[in-house]
């Protein structure tokens, strides 16, 4: 039988507060990004302004963050979201890593 590797999704925990390796590649990745349109801004002639850049890291960070929750509440909660739409607000229940 092949043996699979037992990967912790937890990487750190600092008491009650728990960082999740995929919550460390969502950033990793936006940092990147930011990071590389920055520097494409800064070459002549670029149809993009650094501040730009900026803003389209922001937006992108806050839909990945929405996107992920509405997604999952919409394809896990099923009837209990109807009955419970406030539900939609429990961040803690999880939506950002619910594939795999």
């Amino acid at each position: 039988m092949i043996q699979y590797p037992q990967i912790d999704p937890v990487a750190v925990s600092l008491g009650p507060v728990s960082i999740y390796w995929y919550g460390l590649t969502y950033v990793g990745g936006l940092m990147f990004a930011w990071w590389l349109g920055r520097q494409r801004a800064r070459l002549p002639n670029s149809p993009i302004a650094e501040d730009q850049v900026d803003d389209l890291i922001f937006y992108a960070a806050l839909g990945i963050i929405l996107g992920g929750r509405i997604g999952y509440a919409l394809f896990y909660g099923g009837g209990s979201l109807f009955a419970d739409p406030l539900r939609i607000f429990r961040l803690w229940e999880g939506g950002m890593a619910f594939h795999g």
